[in-house]
């Protein structure tokens, strides 16, 4: 098949950030499909004018310009959105092509998949990676009722325009559901675990702890992602403040960029943990990670408590069963009963500061209990979210829906995770 695979976010290993894309991509291209991904440039640097082209693992990436961040406003984030939406569609109706791949977030990304499809005549896969504009609107971004009607319009038209839909969940997958989209299209394909290069590393796990002097072979606990109103990052202050009151000798990183950031600092250094035993650095490339996870005795997947959240499919959470880690959550949903029932971490929704640190102070200094939470999790993603598997599966899909037997999607991947 040729693929043009729109990706707005596209994140290689040398970035950092989630890399489905990137991974999934080079997949098909390593089983004989030719890429092509549209995405866009975000560094604010000026270097760039107009589309220019890399290639990477054999996926030929085609870039546009269109600064980016999560210090931005969410108008700021819109005008953004469909800026590439605009310059995509152009893009990909210059591209030869047997499939349109399209990922979300944002839902924009319909805006050229649609039209590329109906003009090219070739069928298009919608991929959802969060239930969009139910996010925005739960977190009160998006408060105009105007803007709502259109996003949920938005959202139904890209949906019913796609030949079959992937969703990252079975939440996801309830939500596409929603609007009517028949069930046996919907394919449910998580974020996935890169269990060779996530392999547990002792030596660069101990290189890692060896250039913090603030902790030596203290137990670690981790946070790597994005600091963000719907991460809720803040959480761990008063977490660590309790760890202190136990006298804990209980270390926690958190590890990232985002508009809370600042402001998570502050309330850090109010609380007096800041440098104590809570520790905050910048955001890491992708390729770092293992390195991180393999010096964590424990890492962690955090967000605010809202129900539209739940569904979510965090690439730190696969991340860290491939590298072997144990996981702390501190939400519901799906990843809440999985660690409950495979016993892979600590699975803290809705419990108290002081219970947290209690749990956490008392799991992190127990080593049989870590190794075997720790094995636990390793078999998790080798059994459910190995990336070859997931990848497989995907190209099933797509090729399913380039032969016009899209109605396979649930077959190939059901995404029925009941332990």
């Amino acid at each position: 098949m040729k693929v043009i695979y729109l990706h707005q976010y596209y994140t290689s290993p040398e970035m950092a950030g989630g890399t489905r894309s990137y991974e999934m991509a080079r997949r098909m291209v390593a089983a004989g499909h030719e890429v092509h991904m549209v995405t866009s440039y975000r560094e604010p640097d000026g270097s760039r004018q107009g589309w220019f082209q890399t290639n990477e693992a054999g996926i030929q990436v085609h870039w546009y310009p269109v600064p980016y961040s999560n210090h931005m406003s969410f108008i700021q984030r819109l005008k953004a959105f469909f800026s590439f939406a605009l310059a995509a569609r152009k893009k990909a109706l210059q591209l030869d092509a047997d499939i349109i791949f399209a990922t979300s977030t944002p839902l924009t990304i319909a805006l050229p998949a649609v039209p590329a499809s109906r003009k090219k005549k070739i069928p298009m896969v919608f991929e959802v990676r969060d239930l969009w504009p139910e996010m925005p609107i739960a977190v009160g971004a998006l408060k105009n009722p105007l803007l709502r009607f259109a996003a949920h319009r938005l959202e139904h038209w890209a949906y019913h325009n796609a030949e079959a839909v992937v969703a990252l969940s079975p939440g996801m997958k309830e939500g596409v559901l929603r609007t009517g989209y028949p069930a046996k299209k919907v394919a449910v394909i998580p974020n996935s675990s890169d269990n060779a290069e996530f392999q547990y590393n002792a030596e660069v796990g101990a290189r890692f702890r060896a250039q913090r002097e603030w902790l030596g072979e203290r137990p670690l606990l981790v946070y790597t992602g994005t600091f963000g109103p719907t991460n809720g990052v803040g959480y761990m202050v008063p977490v660590a403040q309790e760890l202190l009151r136990l006298n804990s000798g209980v270390r926690i990183l958190l590890v990232g960029e985002g508009k809370e950031k600042s402001g998570i600092i502050e309330q850090a250094e109010q609380a007096g943990v800041l440098g104590k035993n809570l520790f905050i650095e910048g955001m890491l490339p992708k390729r770092d990670i293992p390195a991180l996870l393999s010096a964590a005795d424990m890492a962690s997947a955090l967000f605010i408590d809202l129900p539209e959240m739940r569904p979510n499919s965090a690439n730190k959470f696969f991340d860290a069963l491939a590298s072997g880690t144990p996981v702390m959550l501190n939400y519901g949903g799906w990843m809440h009963e999985m660690v409950q029932a495979k016993g892979c971490g600590l699975a803290m929704w809705r419990q108290s500061a002081a219970d947290v640190a209690a749990e956490l102070d008392k799991k992190l200094h127990d080593k049989e209990w870590l190794a075997q939470a720790g094995k636990s999790a390793r078999l998790l993603a080798e059994e459910h979210f190995d990336r070859d598997v997931l990848a497989d599966q995907l190209i099933q899909v797509l090729q399913a829906a380039a032969d016009g037997q899209a109605e396979l999607a649930a077959q190939i991947a059901p995404g029925e995770y009941r332990f």
